[in-house]
């Protein structure tokens, strides 16, 4: 069975071939075997071979937006137990219900969160608090890989063609216009958050693959994919991902963290430790990334933001905020507020 890393470096050797670029030097830049690649149970690429296969790709390939035009012309299939979820889902809000529960699956640089509202629905992609090794440039790649192949491939699965109301992400002037072609959208919003923004009508399209039996069988076989990628990655990640995906809920304890993973307070700290992590980095970590996205995004009150957060008084969510970012909440809500 191939993992994440993999899969996505052969979709990306692929795609590479079919722009002209030589793979054999690709690889080779990239210090990766393709033989053991193409396995099965091939090797998974590092961290830094991934980073230089993405920009040794765009460079030959002389295509800056690569990851952009690879999720374009990608389809749903490559995303292995993922894509099948999607395809055999009986409409799409299900479908991307089933992809954000299992978007881990494929990436560990972002989570994927879907919020139906009255009149429109958003699907956001929420970066991990970075992390030294993390690389801003593959994820902006794999950021739009996932947008483009998100849109396109629904839009294969249904008889509608659907269409973002809104798009929010950071591009530049310069590649508007593209950004504008493949997500089909003339509203690109400036912005640090990562989302596409639809007409709720589109939440119960119904999908023309849905299948009841095998989507059963997947599900079963995606939670047993889930458990073993949980159980491979490092205690700090998989607290991180918790934390994020459970964000509603608050920030809870180390004790309710403990009995969330079936261990003992005093376990967890030395596994912790094992990665020079404490509970508290982690927990503050995720608490600037949430204030960053509430401040952003949404209408909440500061106090409000504040309780959401686990602070009981407000000056003291104040404090750290200024600590993170060098600014007030309120003063940095308000600069976030300005136009773009």
């Amino acid at each position: 069975m191939q993992d994440n890393q993999q899969r996505v470096a052969l979709q990306l050797l692929a795609y590479a071939a079919q722009k002209d670029v030589p793979i054999t030097r690709l690889c080779q830049l990239a210090g990766i075997e393709f033989e053991a690649l193409k396995q099965s149970q091939g090797t998974t690429p590092t961290a830094k071979q991934m980073s230089d296969l993405w920009r040794n790709a765009v460079h030959l390939s002389r295509d800056e937006l690569l990851g952009l035009h690879l999720g374009e012309a990608l389809q749903v299939a490559a995303l292995g137990i993922v894509g099948e979820l999607v395809r055999s889902s009986r409409t799409v809000g299900e479908a991307l219900t089933h992809a954000a529960a299992y978007i881990h699956l494929l990436t560990d640089l972002f989570l994927m969160e879907v919020r139906p509202t009255a009149t429109a629905f958003e699907v956001q992609l929420v970066p991990m608090p970075k992390q030294e090794h993390e690389d801003a440039f593959v994820a902006r790649q794999l950021r739009d890989v996932l947008l483009a192949l998100l849109l396109h491939e629904v839009n294969g699965l249904v008889l509608a063609k659907i269409q973002p109301r809104q798009v929010r992400l950071q591009v530049s002037a310069a590649e508007l216009p593209e950004y504008q072609r493949v997500l089909r959208c003339d509203t690109i919003t400036p912005a640090d958050d990562i989302a596409l923004v639809f007409d709720e009508r589109y939440w119960h399209e119904p999908i023309l693959t849905a299948n009841y039996e095998l989507q059963r069988l997947l599900l079963e076989k995606a939670a047993s994919a889930q458990t073993t990628f949980a159980e491979r990655q490092p205690i700090g990640t998989r607290i991180t991902r918790y934390l994020l995906a459970n964000a509603n809920m608050g920030i809870p304890s180390l004790e309710d963290i403990a009995a969330n993973f079936n261990t003992s307070v005093r376990n967890m700290q030395r596994k912790l430790r094992e990665e020079n992590l404490t509970y508290q980095q982690l927990a503050d970590d995720v608490r600037k990334e949430l204030a960053l996205h509430y401040l952003h995004t949404s209408a909440h009150p500061l106090k409000e933001v504040s309780y959401m957060l686990g602070y009981n008084e407000l000056s003291a969510f104040s404090r750290a905020f200024k600590r993170w970012t060098g600014h007030t909440p309120g003063g940095y809500q308000k600069r976030s507020a300005l136009p773009a």
